[in-house]
């Protein structure tokens, strides 16, 4: 029987990530669903997200080993050897790497209808005067439909890392808090690489991606005209 050894799996910054993540969306969900005075909330939280979101984009490229979508990322063949049962990599395995992909594009698409997006009420998204009235209309229809599609593929996600975890006895949640697993793989290493330059460049760009989104590019709205005053 080969000695179980542990090895760094996930780093800071992927963790992160993932937990505000899940707190972001729960708030998002929140929010909207709510209404009334918290729509603004709401705004900002999409935000937030579409944040998030552009960091993980970069940091799937100068991260660390097993953050980094090359690793993650298998074609049909690899697919194949999973589902017969004869995977024996690290991180998340190929259905795992489809199911991540598939919440990024998710989330990705409902922060930037929600850009777009008005109720023609009491919020306007921070980059609605780019389109006409009818497009802002549309967007705001598919980022309503677009809840219950990510609510199930959310939902598939926590399913799977309990099946996983009870029932398969690979447990996915405490490397996601750790940073560490155990593992008897004989060839499988701790992550490299994703240090703090790599970091820093990456919630740079998130950082210019969310000022951009917020309208940091728009001109200012010109003043409102005063109104004549009676000369007496």
């Amino acid at each position: 029987m080969m000695q179980e050894h542990r090895i760094k799996l996930w780093d800071l910054p992927t963790r992160l990530f993932h937990w505000l993540l899940v707190v972001l969306v729960a708030s998002a969900f929140a929010t909207g669903l709510t209404g009334g005075s918290w729509i603004d909330w709401h705004g900002w939280i999409g935000l937030a997200i579409f944040g998030l979101i552009i960091f993980r984009l970069v940091w799937g490229f100068i991260g660390s080993t097993y953050a980094r979508f090359g690793q993650f990322m298998h074609g049909p063949k690899t697919m194949l050897v999973y589902l017969r049962g004869r995977w024996h990599g690290m991180g998340h395995n190929p259905l795992g790497g489809i199911s991540v992909m598939v919440l990024l594009a998710l989330m990705l698409f409902q922060s930037l209808t929600g850009l777009f997006a008005t109720d023609d009420i009491a919020f306007s998204g921070p980059l609605k005067s780019l389109v006409s009235s009818e497009t802002s209309v549309w967007l705001s229809g598919l980022h309503r439909q677009a809840i219950w599609i990510i609510a199930g593929f959310v939902g598939l996600h926590v399913l799977a890392t309990l099946f996983h975890t009870w029932v398969r006895g690979d447990n996915l949640i405490r490397p996601m808090l750790t940073g560490y697993k155990m593992t008897r793989e004989p060839m499988a290493h701790s992550a490299k690489g994703g240090g703090p330059l790599a970091f820093v460049l990456a919630l740079a760009i998130a950082a210019g991606a969310v000022w951009i989104a917020n309208g940091g590019l728009l001109s200012p709205p010109p003043p409102a005209p005063t109104g004549s005053v009676p000369d007496w």
